[in-house]
């Protein structure tokens, strides 16, 4: 799907830098053809400013999803859920990130639980990046406690793991 997202603004990156940002973030578009994050408005300058282009990018960028059939509710029902990462450092938590080469495959998250959970460590949130809208999708977990050896030699032996990172 982020593909051929993508496709549809294949002759402007500047429009394409501005989806990208969209849906990292979990920005919508309104009726209006504004960026908002629930009801907030988003302006478009901020917008704009963040990805390096033009303000009038941003509208033409809005006019061009509200135009589009299946951009539209795709754009109209995004949303932000919010996360534990960047408070990790503040509230001591741990990040734990996995990367493997096919995040289609099934059992990923599950199979990552389960040998946390088998150690009896509390998981705060898990966070699994949808492989349809990056290019590199990753699986964040956030928990309580720092991760003893064994599991995360345990993690690092399960056949799909390509990579894992603690911060």
């Amino acid at each position: 799907m982020f593909d051929e997202i993508m496709d549809k603004f294949a002759d402007s990156p500047s429009q394409q830098q501005v989806i990208r940002l969209l849906l990292e973030r979990g920005f919508s578009v309104n009726d209006d053809g504004r960026v908002v994050s629930g009801g907030i408005e988003i302006p478009n300058t901020g917008i704009a400013r963040e990805v390096g282009v033009d303000r009038r990018v941003v509208d033409t960028t809005t006019d061009a999803i509200l135009d589009d059939d299946e951009l539209r509710p795709i754009f109209q029902n995004i949303s932000a859920i919010p996360s534990l990462m960047d408070l990790a450092p503040v509230l001591d938590l741990t990040v734990l990130t996995v990367t493997v080469p096919d995040a289609e495959e099934s059992g990923i998250v599950a199979a990552v639980t389960e040998q946390i959970a088998t150690h009896d460590i509390t998981i705060r949130q898990v966070i699994s990046e949808d492989p349809e809208f990056t290019d590199q999708p990753r699986l964040y977990v956030i928990i309580d406690d720092e991760l003893p050896g064994n599991l995360i030699t345990d993690i690092r032996e399960l056949p799909f793991v390509r990579r894992i990172e603690l911060a």
